[in-house]
């Protein structure tokens, strides 16, 4: 199966209809691509849908699911799987991407919860990525999320998911801002957990904002600016992995568009810079 991603290239930003007019009546000149979550667009029609479009026509897009829980027990949702391909063909989407948790048990839990870092879970995941792979006959990128309970832990995180991705043989979202909430929350090394990943597994990455609840206890909100150890993180996982596309999220408390364009712009900043010192390529 051939991934679709390799098109993707700068800073990128998450897409909120608040501000998709804006984008389309002066396209910021920072963001490179695009992310959407395809549950909020996959029906939708009407003005918004004619904006979408156009949209997809001009940008780069890549697709953030949020609702086909791979570590449930629940069966796999295969029509969502069935639409969700019909919606990346439409759309020419580079790439689709979800979280390494749940969100249903029997219904709709509205949250995402940890998956046990255990042998079982490993095995269940990964047969469930494989078939979700088969039948959008694509790779799909998987998350790191942002946990604050670790229930029948056996292994690491760090060893859960390089064992998911690897067997599963899928790509990677490395979001930077869980790893440093992770690491403050559960008492790691945030470089040890970044240097751990398999560099060629690396489709895009996640940048975002976290909510203080005390000094060793953070919240992955995306309702924030990126705070400076975070962007610190990134120079070094650009370092470690090479430049990657990058993307903000900013999912509330929203500010103006040229806010978000702001810390859009660092991203490129921090990639310009790592380019800068990487080794020359002889021919």
């Amino acid at each position: 199966m051939g991934a679709t991603f390799k098109n993707l290239t700068g800073a990128g930003l998450g897409l909120k209809r608040s501000f998709l007019a804006d984008v389309l009546q002066q396209a910021p000149e920072e963001v490179g691509f695009y992310e959407v979550a395809p549950e909020n667009w996959m029906t939708i029609g009407g003005k918004h849908g004619q904006r979408f479009k156009t949209l997809s026509e001009r940008f780069a897009l890549v697709t953030h699911g949020l609702s086909l829980s791979i570590g449930s027990t629940d069966p796999l949702d295969e029509k969502f799987l069935s639409n969700l391909k019909s919606f990346l063909a439409e759309y020419q989407v580079r790439l689709y991407s979800e979280h390494l948790s749940y969100c249903s048990h029997g219904g709709h839990l509205y949250d995402l919860m940890p998956i046990p870092f255990t042998e079982e879970a490993v095995k269940h995941v990964v047969a469930r990525i494989r078939r979700v792979q088969d039948i959008l006959e694509q790779r799909i990128a998987i998350e790191n999320v942002s946990y604050y309970a670790a229930p029948g832990q056996e292994m690491s995180e760090i060893a859960f998911f390089n064992a998911v991705v690897t067997e599963a043989d899928c790509l990677i979202l490395l979001d930077i801002n869980n790893i440093y909430v992770n690491s403050v929350n559960h008492r790691y090394d945030a470089e040890a957990f970044l240097t751990a990943i398999p560099s060629e597994r690396i489709a895009y990455g996640h940048m975002a904002g976290h909510f203080v609840q005390a000094p060793d206890f953070l919240v992955d909100t995306h309702g924030a600016p990126v705070i400076d150890p975070v962007w610190a993180l990134l120079a070094k996982a650009y370092q470690y992995h090479g430049v990657f596309p990058t993307l903000l999220e900013r999912d509330f408390n929203i500010p103006p568009l040229p806010e978000l364009i702001a810390e859009v712009a660092t991203i490129a900043s921090l990639q310009q810079q790592a380019f800068a010192v990487q080794p020359k390529q002889v021919a």
